[in-house]
């Protein structure tokens, strides 16, 4: 039976009435408890220092939650109660106390599910102490809420993407329990509430935790052992627990959405941050394998900084007294504890308060694990300096039980080298290391270490931490590339300042012909085919000595350069297609993916099943006149072999230099030409790949200053003239100019600039070279006058 008229009339009222109660009624009853909750939260874990504390006897147990806002209300303490400003019966427009003024409108509740209700405008009002609102601005209008603003609140600057969803600009407040999402329809406004908002938070005194205090109350009473033990019996804060921790140990700000470092994964607030890491920490107690879960814990502190104090205390709270002392929970504990020390160094504060703590714990139990792992985290603390990485898997094994890592350096023509490195090891001492051990003290080259792959190599800087290294090689296996080899560290050649006379029995001359030999394959030595072959004969020569049928052979990619053989099929390119007529390519456009585009996909198919065709016979080709020329080396020993290699490659004029793929613009609307920038120990040249002879050479005295102009500009500047190259590999050669100029000690040193937005000069970050034969060597980055 249909309703009658104006009985649908009555019921649509009703539901317009409820929904209007509901998002206004509801609000302004919820609102009269708001500013004494928020007062009672701030109050009821953060105090304020005040004055001088006489007793010892804080009594200050883990902060816990209570059922009801009424029982937070009875928690405020009459200090906390002297900091909330009793409110008049409603706003005055002559307050002296309100700083800013004005209608705004908030964000209501249940506004995504009734968008046809219009936000509602409040007078809010800002003083010295809170940021409140009201529902008019005359006087006697009811209070609706109040936001305490404390040092630990924070607000955000209006987001333009919120202008452009919304039409608003939003100005967004974050206290401890309540943020206030404040919206004007003026840019000005915003950003003048945004201004006095933050004024007022800056003046605020900074707000400590129990922990902050009894951490200086230890600091203060460290030297009296009765007083000590005094304050760890009375404060339960300080000491193990197996509840959960429902606020951080340490102030942090409230609601700040932005903490990880760009490209990190997206975190919460620090504080739900902070409190998720001390339910990690519980984890490690029962976790069969505490290795990622250590790992996890780790990259949060890397990627939010400040939440290293937080685990630093939370790691002191849970080895202090702990029920089962060197039991499994509690050495998972120090075994974190452990990496965070060789990874990350806390504030002066913390420090203080974690020195204490270990050599209360050596002091109490000495002989003991825990003393063990106390004095190898004092040690590692004296020498950690910062991290770019966290840990590796095997890395966190080994710090669990106090080893060192061992390290595999490869090194061309000799055995691959071991080597024992701890977490702070850097690779200017392993290429030390490295230089000593295989005999290469009194040569007057450069070696350093390396990362390489089949597709990539650089240098390792000198202040560089293995570990990290190490690190990046793991993740990189990680990303299940199958088609790349795995990543190895290489000792190799960093600099060239006397090739001539190496001894041929030495090991740096068997360095010096596999360098010379990478740079064949590379395609960076411009010479004949014939030369070519001649080189591949000479390299089967010193693998295999004399010719035989049973010699294994090396694949044709391992002798001869894949380039050359590429350049054996070039062919004149086919003539353009004459231009087709509208209709003509209409027709090709709706045809593609038809018989067409299967026509065109088989041919193209054929075609690369030719290319490779023709690359197998051009291979067999070379491959054969490579093994005539092995023939006639009969008799040649290896030594000899090798000697003739390096002669042979030593006779085009850019051997010994390091080249680097760079292009060079010479006007801003001209074509890039593509060059290899040569670096040599005598002059910097300019080739055209393939060409043998350099365009342009400059010596360095020629060199007014070099620099990087941004991440992928490097500046030359010679004489009169700025040459620009564009290029990946800036830093590298920076580097390498620099460690030449500092080795040779020019008359006049060229000017390193600083590029724009780095943090030193970008010739001074020289890798330090290892080999030190000459009494006056200078320092990395540095120049002799």
């Amino acid at each position: 039976m249909p309703f009658p008229g104006g009985l649908w009339w009555l019921l649509c009222c009703r539901q317009g009435f409820t929904l209007l109660r509901r998002d206004y009624g509801e609000a302004e009853r919820e609102a009269d408890g708001e500013a004494e909750e928020e007062a009672a939260a701030a109050a009821s874990f953060e105090l304020r220092a005040r004055g001088h504390r006489g007793s010892l006897e804080v009594s200050l147990s883990q902060p816990a939650r209570t059922s009801s806002g009424s029982e937070r209300s009875l928690l405020v303490s009459e200090e906390m109660r002297s900091l909330i400003v009793e409110k008049g019966p409603g706003p005055l427009e002559d307050d002296p106390d309100a700083l800013v003024k004005g209608w705004l409108q908030r964000e209501v509740r249940g506004g995504a599910k009734t968008p046809w209700i219009r936000p509602r405008k409040y007078w809010f009002v800002l003083t010295p102490d809170s940021l409140d609102y009201y529902s008019t601005n005359e006087k006697g209008a009811k209070r609706l809420g109040s936001l305490v603003l404390t040092s630990l609140c924070s607000v955000l600057w209006p987001d333009k993407q919120t202008y452009k969803e919304t039409g608003y600009w939003s100005v967004t407040v974050f206290g401890r329990k309540h943020c206030y999402r404040l919206y004007t329809e003026r840019l000005n406004e915003a950003v003048r509430w945004v201004c006095a908002v933050r004024k007022v938070i800056g003046s605020k005194a900074p707000v400590q935790t129990p922990t902050q205090l009894l951490m200086r109350d230890v600091e203060e009473h460290g030297g009296s052992p009765e007083a000590l033990e005094q304050i760890y019996r009375c404060n339960p804060i300080l000491r193990y627990t197996s509840s959960p921790l429902y606020a951080p140990l340490l102030p942090f700000p409230y609601g700040s959405p932005d903490h990880g470092a760009p490209g990190a994964r997206s975190y919460a607030a620090l504080r739900d941050e902070a409190v998720k890491l001390f339910n990690s920490l519980q984890q490690l107690e029962s976790e069969r394998d505490p290795a990622p879960l250590i790992q996890g814990v780790l990259q949060t502190c890397l990627d939010l900084p400040p939440l290293v104090d937080e685990v630093y205390c939370q790691l002191v709270k849970q080895t202090t007294e702990p029920p089962a002392p060197g039991g499994q929970g509690d050495l998972r504990y120090w075994q974190l504890l452990t990496c965070m020390s060789c990874t990350f160094l806390p504030s002066p504060a913390v420090l203080r308060f974690l020195r204490s703590h270990l050599e209360r714990t050596e002091s109490r139990r000495p002989g003991s694990e825990m003393a063990q792992y106390a004095g190898f985290i004092r040690a590692a603390l004296g020498k950690t300096k910062g991290r770019e990485c966290v840990p590796s898997l095997d890395e966190i094994l080994v710090l669990a039980r106090r080893q060192e890592m061992i390290c595999t350096v490869h090194c061309p023509g000799a055995a691959a080298c071991r080597v024992a490195i701890s977490s702070h090891t850097t690779a200017a001492e392993v290429a030390r290391e490295l230089v000593s051990r295989l005999g290469l003290s009194q040569s007057p080259n450069l070696f350093a270490l390396y990362e390489q792959s089949r597709r990539r190599e650089q240098p390792v800087g000198s202040a560089t931490l293995l570990a990290d290294v190490l690190t990046r090689f793991e993740n990189l296996a990680g990303e299940e590339r199958e088609q790349d080899p795995p990543c190895r560290l290489c000792f190799k050649h960093y600099g060239f300042l006397d090739t001539e006379n190496v001894p041929r029995d030495s090991l740096e001359f068997a360095l010096l012909f596999e360098q010379a030999h990478e740079m064949v394959l590379r395609g960076q030595v411009p010479t004949s085919e014939e030369t070519l072959q001649t080189l591949a004969a000479l390299r089967l020569q010193s693998l295999n000595s004399d010719f035989s049928t049973h010699a294994p052979s090396p694949r044709l990619e391992e002798l001869f350069p894949a380039g050359a053989l590429r350049a054996r099929l070039r062919a004149p390119r086919p003539a353009p297609a004459p231009a087709r007529r509208p209709a003509a390519r209409l027709r090709a456009g709706l045809l593609a993916g038809g018989l067409w585009g299967q026509a065109l996909a088989k041919q193209r198919a054929e075609r690369d099943q030719r290319l490779r065709g023709r690359l197998r016979e051009e291979g067999a080709a070379v491959m054969a006149g490579i093994v005539e020329k092995w023939k006639l080396l009969q008799g040649m020993g290896r030594p000899e072999a090798m000697a003739a290699y390096v002669a042979l490659v030593r006779e085009w004029p850019g051997f010994g230099s390091t080249l680097f793929d760079v292009e060079l613009r010479v006007s801003p609307l001209g074509a890039a030409q593509r060059l290899w920038l040569g670096i040599g120990a005598k002059a910097v040249a300019l080739y055209k790949p393939g060409e043998p002879e350099p365009l342009d050479s400059f010596g360095y005295g020629c060199i007014s200053s070099f620099g990087a102009s941004d991440g992928s500009t490097f500046r030359l500047s010679v004489e009169d003239r700025d040459l620009l190259f564009q290029t990946s590999q800036v830093e590298e050669i920076a580097q390498l100019l620099s460690t030449y100029l500092a080795t040779l000690g020019a008359r006049r040193p060229p000017r390193a600039e600083a590029p724009a937005g780095s943090p030193g000069p970008a010739g001074s970050p020289a890798p330090d070279p290892a080999a030190e034969p000459r009494p006056r060597r200078p320092p990395p980055g540095s120049f002799l006058s």
